[in-house]
Parts: C-alpha cells; sequence; structure tokens
C-alpha cells in the first residue's frame, strides 16, 4: 500500500514566535484511517491546514497524493475534502440544496450531480428530510449534512478536524459509522484530529500522539496500549506532596507484578496484568506506611494512559471541554 500523505521535518512559526508545529514527519497509507490524538494547542489544526493549502509552512516538506502544497494547492484542492470544526452551512437552503450547491462549486452538474446528492443523502441518513431547510436540523443533522457536503466530488482524502466536537454520545456514533462506511466500504483515505481517546480508538487503524508541536508516539492504538504492560491502577492520595508521592511510587513499584508506575495530578498510576488483585495488597502497604488513599480504581489501559506515559500528563477534561479553531495558535 502506498502512502498517499508524506511530510518530512515540517515546521510552521506564527509570527510572534509561537512555534505550533516543531519538525513533524509522518506518512499516511492510501486507503488508511489515521489520527491525531492530542490536546488543544498540540498542532494538530496547524498541521491539518498546511496539508488542505489553507496555511504556509515555514519549512520542510509535505505531499498529499503525490501533490507538494506549496507548489501544487489547485491540484490538491481537487482531491481532497475538508471538515472543519464549525458547520458551514446555508441556514436558509434545504439539505438538498446546499449538496447541489456544492456540486456546482465542484463543477458538476445536470443527472450526475443529481444522483450524486442522492447518494449522499442516502449515506448520511437525511433522505427523509433533504427538502427540509437546514435551519430546523438538529446538530447532529448539521453535522451529517457538512460531512455530505465535503465528499460530493469523491474526494480520494478526507480531512476532518474534530468531527463530532460538541455533539450528543448518539449523534457522535452515527458520525463514527458514516466514517467507517466512507472508509471501508469506499476506501477514502481519512485524517482525523481528535482529542477523544474513545473516537481515536476506535476509528483509527493508526496515530500519532502529539503535543506542544511534536509527534511523541506513533502506531496502532492496540499497539501503543500494549506498550504499557497491564491494566491501570489509579491511586489518589490525601496529601500528594513531593515526600509522600516519591515514598508511595517506591512502595507500589517493589509489588511483584507491577511493570511502571507513573505520576499524576493527584496521585499515581501503575500497570500491571494482574492489577485487580494487587489492589489489596497496595492498600494495606499504604495503611502500613500511614499513606492515606482518597480512592484507588482499576481500569483497561486507555490511549490516554499512552498520553501520560510520554508527556507526564493527562488530557484533562477541561482541555476536552475547549476546542481548536482555525483561527489562533493550535
Amino acid at each position: 500500500m502506498s502512502d498517499i500523505i508524506n511530510v518530512e521535518n515540517l515546521i510552521k512559526v506564527y509570527p510572534g514566535g509561537t512555534r505550533a508545529v516543531d519538525g513533524i514527519s509522518f506518512s499516511v497509507r492510501e486507503g488508511e484511517f489515521f489520527g491525531f490524538l492530542g490536546p488543544n494547542g498540540a498542532g494538530k489544526s496547524t498541521t491539518i491546514q498546511v496539508l488542505t493549502t489553507l496555511l504556509k509552512k515555514t519549512s520542510g516538506s509535505a505531499t498529499v497524493a503525490g501533490y507538494d502544497v506549496d507548489k501544487d494547492a489547485r491540484e490538491i484542492r481537487k482531491v481532497i475534502g475538508v471538515q472543519r470544526q464549525d458547520t458551514i452551512l446555508d441556514g436558509d437552503l434545504t439539505g438538498r440544496e446546499n449538496l447541489t450547491l456544492q456540486g456546482h462549486l465542484q463543477r458538476l452538474h445536470g443527472n450526475a450531480l443529481k444522483k450524486r446528492v442522492d447518494e449522499l443523502l442516502t449515506l448520511v441518513e437525511l433522505s427523509d428530510v433533504a427538502d427540509k431547510r437546514a435551519a430546523h436540523y438538529s446538530g447532529g443533522m448539521k453535522k451529517r449534512l457538512d460531512l455530505a457536503s465535503t465528499l460530493v466530488h469523491k474526494p480520494r482524502v478526507l480531512f476532518l478536524d474534530e468531527p463530532t466536537s460538541g455533539l450528543d454520545p448518539q449523534s457522535r456514533v452515527a458520525i463514527w459509522e458514516h466514517l467507517e462506511t466512507l472508509n471501508q466500504d469506499e476506501g477514502v483515505t481519512v485524517f482525523l484530529t481528535t482529542q477523544q481517546m474513545e473516537e481515536a480508538d476506535r476509528l483509527c487503524q493508526r496515530l500519532s500522539i502529539i503535543d506542544h508541536g511534536e509527534i511523541v508516539v506513533s502506531g496502532s492504538p492496540v499497539e501503543l496500549k500494549h506498550q504499557l504492560g497491564g491494566d491501570t491502577i489509579t491511586m489518589s492520595l490525601a496529601n500528594g506532596d513531593g515526600g509522600v508521592k516519591d515514598r508511595s511510587k517506591r512502595i507500589v513499584s517493589g509489588i511483584q507484578g507491577v511493570t511502571k508506575v507513573l505520576d499524576t495530578e493527584t496521585g499515581l498510576a501503575a500497570y500491571a496484568k494482574n492489577a485487580s488483585a494487587l489492589v489489596p495488597d497496595i492498600v494495606r502497604l499504604f495503611d502500613e506506611n500511614k499513606i492515606r488513599l482518597t480512592s484507588i480504581s482499576v481500569t483497561s489501559a486507555s490511549l490516554d494512559d499512552v498520553f501520560l506515559q510520554h508527556t507526564g500528563r493527562r488530557i484533562r477534561s477541561e482541555e476536552l471541554s475547549k476546542v481548536d479553531t482555525w483561527k489562533g495558535h493550535v
């Protein structure tokens, strides 16, 4: 399988000196579902803006479908679709009219356009409301229509920047299903940016975790989680000062079966294949050493744990509530 996106030592520095993308290199195979996972401000959207020819890079090289982002912007735009975070629709037009308008912009006309519009309305399950004004669509329906509008010209590569941001769980899952259909049944290459671990885990065949403009690790979700060496034991300490945390870390590290112990904002995260069986030992040892736990839990290893391992912190809930925009240094 050949590469359809190639990036080498890509750097983007904004006026004022903000280094949004700091020398990243990666490739995406044709037909692959590839993702960038990282918090707000990591450099995800900046990378997509460069690859979709909306932003000039500072240095490095990048090609999409064999075309150079600096020299061949017009050719790249013919073979890509782009869905931004903000839905771009005309609320005064119906769903069908929005797609038809997009088709005209892509120089499609007549029966070929009508057939394509009908196909897309079926794909995103909007045929029943195709002739209603888009202003009256729900948030999830607008996102699905926006997705369909990026597909009118049958792009080879689809760029998605936080496509399910702000959606309720049911609408989010519906979008995921449509994206899986596009990738698996129609062979569209998908480049996704997200802050949501569950989204990246479910959709991406490979992904890169990016933070502060740098790629910190790449691989399939299964490979990345397997590197942790087991399930996660999360411990919150009543007193998390340096001395208590260091003592706690030594105690947990000495327990047979524990493969790794990392600091968290509120305590520790330990990894072990027999994690549940170790909880009583941890509680007993902490009690013997007069270290008070406020909580202890066992979960399957997640991509958030991978992020913690490589960056020293988690993608916090307050970061998840924010959204990258197409303006600013993100």
